[in-house]
């Protein structure tokens, strides 16, 4: 990878051409189907490139007042909203400013009904169909006790008001396990299905990775449209911007402690925290597995958490101080969960645009750090 002369570190560097060869996929499912195909903000929210974005998709999908402002306001197009349970003094605002709103049970419906059918918006509820289709616990919908979506054990009746249906079990997984949990939402709430306007698939299809199955999901959207008669949103995150982001670091020291250990300017804990939360390791552009070349370095952050690590690499040559390292597919779940703790300084944001040239976004400093707290 070339990277832009003089390029200060840590930063978040995002190619805009590879963002959008993602977003010409999606809108090629958008337009073989018929489905909307909504920016999930709670992975990528980098609001200045929702002008590109907006082009290819319909809208956005928030978790809360502050993304529902966001994607009102930068991209402008359907805003869709989904919260576990809504704050009151928020509700007013939200009414005005999304198209959808999605609660998470028949109370928070019974709730804000009043309000919420004097103003001709739409409105859903989410369901969990309890059909577990991953291994990651802390990312299950799905999970025995959950607390996201009503189970059909106590969903009996379309409550009136509510046009459309939302569910979200998936992450980061293929169309085959969006087809098994479609038969599984039939089969507990098929009876519901006739009755809607539209029916939200949510997120976690990793739609633009190499081996997705793009066939299986046409044919299974198109299969649910044609015999219900509604409306089929999507709405990815990781899809959007997947694989079209890097973190690039510097080599500040090399210790030694059994192992070579590269210290390098970026952090797990505060750049690249799913990187602990997952867990999972990071691909690094020119390096290997531990031991599989000469030198293996573990990556650490310079924050004073112990367990900082990134992981363990190899590399062809030795690595030295002031060397680069490019960490890959770092535009989701970062930037939005980047945290300052040690007084760290968040990356800056950078792009490579259309035509390959470097744009410097932002940059961040000791009052970002400063107005958070008091």
């Amino acid at each position: 990878m070339q990277l832009p002369q003089g390029l200060k570190t840590p930063v978040y560097l995002m190619d805009e051409r590879l963002i959008e060869n993602n977003l010409k996929i999606l809108k090629s499912v958008s337009d073989r189907t018929g489905c909307k195909i909504l920016l999930a903000q709670k992975a990528f929210s980098m609001f200045s490139l929702y002008p590109l974005i907006g082009r290819y998709l319909d809208g956005t999908a928030a978790s809360g007042l502050y993304e529902a402002r966001l994607g009102h306001e930068e991209m402008g197009k359907e805003n869709h909203v989904f919260s576990t349970a809504f704050l009151e003094e928020d509700f007013d605002k939200i009414l005005e400013i999304c198209d959808h709103i999605i609660f998470n049970s028949i109370s928070q419906w019974e709730k804000y009904k009043g309000k919420a059918l004097k103003t001709g918006k739409k409105f859903g509820i989410r369901i969990n169909p309890q059909f577990s289709t991953q291994s990651h616990g802390i990312y299950d919908p799905c999970s025995k006790g959950s607390r996201l979506g009503v189970t059909a054990e106590h969903f009996h009746e379309l409550p009136t008001g509510i046009s459309g249906l939302h569910f979200h079990t998936l992450c980061e997984q293929n169309s085959d396990d969006l087809a098994s949990t479609l038969h599984a939402v039939e089969e507990k709430f098929g009876k519901f299905l006739y009755d809607l306007e539209w029916v939200n698939f949510g997120g976690g299809h990793h739609i633009t990775r190499d081996d997705y199955d793009i066939e299986l999901l046409v044919k299974s959207i198109n299969r649910f449209k044609e015999k219900y008669g509604v409306q089929v949103y999507l709405e990815p995150g990781e899809a959007v911007a997947l694989n079209a982001g890097f973190l690039i670091s510097t080599v500040l020291d090399i210790v030694e402690n059994d192992m070579h250990i590269a210290v390098l300017d970026t952090s797990a804990a505060c750049h690249m925290p799913d990187v602990l939360e997952m867990p999972y390791r990071p691909r690094v552009i020119g390096a290997y597995d531990p031991n599989e070349k000469p030198y293996t370095y573990r990556m650490g952050g310079p924050t004073c958490l112990a367990g900082d690590i990134i992981g363990d690499y190899s590399f062809e040559e030795e690595l030295k101080t002031g060397d680069k390292v490019v960490f890959c597919d770092m535009a989701i779940y970062t930037m939005v969960k980047n945290n300052t703790f040690n007084g760290m300084k968040l990356p800056s944001i950078g792009v490579i645009d259309l035509e390959g040239r470097y744009k410097l976004i932002k940059e961040f400093g000791y009052e970002d750090f400063k107005e958070r707290l008091s």
